[in-house]
């Protein structure tokens, strides 16, 4: 009943070409909603592995990154291959947390349907409508799979309810869940061809629909065949079902992929974890018939690595090469693999490769382009690797001994070397600080960091200003906590999180006058040089201007670059709390110079003393960064979020409604006052609000907190 059976539904055998026979389907859904183990229970039933939930290194299909396992959850793509009947699917399980969207678009970016998967028992939440949009938006063809149909409190014909009112576009159950006599779930009714699949002898029968099932069947089929009748290429087809006469099952499965694969239908099925996975095989043969092939996606824009429009893309496996890379992995001892989808052309084991990444500013990977040659190429079923001479277009397959490509890089014919367009990435918007507890460590941790960035394009590495300490910036505290373990695990660097300081400037509020005396007079040559400034605050962003009076040359010409030296190097030491001073006009004035003793070294101290003496004689302003917060949110949550920004020190400039509920609030805050926002708005608005922030100049700092920080408190 399981790879074996080719025709359950009256479908015509698929043809013969290995694009068409391809199914790239990527499992999309929140965190526990039981993705891992229907992707393990769809394995069992295709017989690719030896059972559900084994832990077993060569068939578990989990995520078997160590520092996932240790934080109980999913963070990185898992592929599986497998054959069912004349069709190779490849399963792309994704996180579900929000802190991993960029493997959830990696995901999407890989697959070309997608099995939407939302819990019985959970119903729809705020993540799930969440990732529902990231589909909508992509536009990726669904099947909504509603599991843990087993369990207490499940009920299908609720959860079916939920989704067609809270989702968009149009939901409709393609089956519906027949009880068994003990209660739960023992098979389904397939509203198309009005049969049961039902597992009550422990293996999937497909038998004709009974008496009692007529009542059942006909609440919803007839709203199932018009959307699938209404995509027909047939436009007699639909005036034919309005006039009761018979539609044929082959024609309407026909037409409920073309319904599918355009997005305009969203079939509902059930499944059940049990010990024989009630709905695997039904949902096998509809991945099969009902989801789209490769060819029938539209694939990204391409151009050559200078810029200039390439011809579109067909999946054509004679076509140029042009695949991407959507997952790496590095180890320390096996060094790097990249999990690749081939969108066009053929991909050959030990074949030489153009690796280009062209990215987004402020992505955090630099653009690169460099020749190298293939390694290896495998199909991966969870750990298992199986080693393939080549891969053609619509292919999902590992590649080894890729030293420089990361994830995102397109790969290309050396000859013609091409770059996709990348997808959209989400902005990390979390600051980690680190430090390594060792000295010996910090080079090593800024190895291992950027090994890391190389997988994961969500992670942008910095150095802060001022402090240079190494700053990540993570998508949320799960991606952040992620981050140190693999630090720590992975590479063996022992690392600590340090608290990120704002990058506090200086100011004079009003002018000031200041000296710099060195003289130094010893049996040999000494060292001599006054200096006299006067100091004036200029507006933001003015920066230093320098200017000399020197009357009579008491400060000989050749010494005032010296004297502006000392002064730009003092603003960069700051003076009271070692804050950095910006935006003065700096006006050597007098000064006095010795014909043996003076030197350029000694009007450049003398030129920083007399800055120096300036400040502590003036009346300073601090001023702090600013940030331009920019805050999505449904409209109930639009007060609790301007409450919280006030409460921030934060400048709510603007409130914009769009008008389906949903308002965005922007206003200016102190960066400071931001660090944590990326976590402290999932509770603000129960995890419905989203973010950017921009740079927004620097804002004098109240003077209850300046004087605290001049005091070093």
């Amino acid at each position: 009943m399981a790879g074996a059976r080719q025709d359950p539904l009256g479908m015509p055998a698929p043809v013969a070409s290995p694009m068409a026979q391809a199914r790239n389907v990527v499992l999309v859904g929140p965190a526990g909603s039981g993705k891992t183990t229907l992707m393990e229970s769809l394995l069992t039933a295709a017989g690719a592995i030896a059972r559900r939930g084994s832990v077993d290194e060569g068939t578990a299909v989990g995520d078997r990154d160590p520092a996932a396992i240790r934080q109980h959850r999913s963070v990185e793509l898992a592929v599986a291959t497998f054959g069912w009947g004349d069709v190779t699917i490849t399963l792309v399980d994704t996180p579900g947390h929000v802190d991993f969207t960029g493997g959830l678009r990696a995901g999407l970016r890989a697959a070309d349907s997608a099995l939407f998967v939302v819990s019985s028992t959970d119903g729809v939440d705020a993540a799930t409508i969440r990732l529902w949009e990231e589909c909508e938006v992509l536009g990726v063809p669904r099947l909504v799979v509603v599991t843990n149909l087993d369990r207490e409190r499940a009920d299908f014909d609720e959860t079916v309810a939920v989704c067609q009112r809270v989702l968009s576009g149009t939901v409709l159950p393609l089956v519906l869940p027949i009880h068994g006599d003990e209660g739960g779930v023992a098979g389904f009714v397939d509203l198309l061809d009005e049969q049961i699949w039902e597992w009550t002898q422990g293996e999937p029968r497909l038998l004709p629909a009974e008496p009692r099932h007529q009542e059942l069947i006909e609440s919803e089929r007839a709203a199932l065949i018009e959307a699938v009748v209404t995509e027909s290429e047939d436009e007699t087809l639909l005036d034919s079902f309005l006039d009761g006469d018979h539609v044929d099952v082959a024609l309407l499965t026909t037409d409920l992929e073309r319904a599918v694969a355009r997005g305009h239908l969203h079939p509902v099925v059930g499944h059940a974890v049990t010990s024989t996975g009630v709905g695997s095989e039904l949902l096998l043969d509809l991945i099969a018939r009902a989801l789209p092939s490769p060819l029938e996606r539209p694939l990204p824009v391409v151009t050559h690595i200078d810029g200039s429009p390439a011809a579109p893309l067909e999946c054509d496996a004679s076509g140029p090469l042009v695949a991407e890379v959507v997952r790496t992995t590095s180890d320390p001892h096996t060094g790097r693999t990249c999990v690749v989808r081939v969108h066009s052309g053929t991909l050959r084991a030990d074949a030489a490769l153009h690796v280009s990444g062209h990215f987004p500013p402020r992505a955090g990977h630099a653009d690169h382009d460099v020749d190298e040659r293939a390694g290896h190429l495998m199909t991966l079923l969870g750990a298992q690797h199986r080693e393939v001479p080549a891969a053609p277009a619509g292919a999902i397959v590992a590649v080894g001994r890729l030293a420089h490509a990361q994830t995102g890089d397109t790969l290309s014919d050396p000859g013609l070397p091409l770059v996709m367009e990348p997808w959209l990435m989400p902005e990390p918007l979390l600051p980690v600080a680190l430090r390594a507890l060792g000295a010996a460590d910090e080079d090593r941790l800024a190895t291992a960091v950027a090994r890391i960035a190389a997988e994961d394009p969500t992670l942008r590495v910095e150095h802060a200003a001022g402090s240079g300490r190494l700053v990540a910036w993570t998508l949320g505290e799960a991606h952040a906590d992620l981050l140190l373990e693999r630090i720590r695990g992975r590479y063996g660097v022992e690392v600590e999180v340090t608290d990120l300081q704002p990058s506090i400037r200086a100011t004079f509020r009003s002018p000031a006058t200041g000296t710099g005396r060195l003289v130094r007079q010893t049996g040999g040559h000494g060292q001599y040089a006054i200096v006299d400034l006067e100091v004036e605050p200029l507006p933001e962003g003015a920066g230093l201007e320098f200017a000399d009076r020197i009357v009579g040359g008491a400060v000989p010409h050749s010494y005032i670059d010296a004297v502006r030296k000392g002064v730009r190097m003092q603003m960069e030491r700051g003076a009271h709390g070692g804050f950095p001073l910006v935006d003065l006009r700096v006006t050597l004035v007098d000064g006095r110079a010795h014909s043996v003793d003076s030197s350029d070294a000694a009007f450049e101290a003398a030129g920083a003393m007399a800055l120096k003496d300036a400040a502590e004689r003036a009346d300073l302003a601090l001023l702090e960064p600013l940030v331009t917060v920019t805050v999505d949110v449904p409209d109930e949550h639009v007060g609790a979020v301007i409450a919280d920004l006030t409460s921030r020190r934060g400048n709510v400039r603007a409130t914009h409604a769009d008008g389906i509920g949903r308002t965005t609030v922007v206003a200016v805050v102190p960066e400071a006052q931001v660090s944590r926002y990326a976590i402290d708005i999932r509770s603000v608005t129960h995890g419905t609000g989203a973010f950017t922030r921009e740079p927004a100049g620097y804002g004098p700092v109240p003077p209850s907190i300046a004087a605290g920080l001049l005091r070093g408190t």
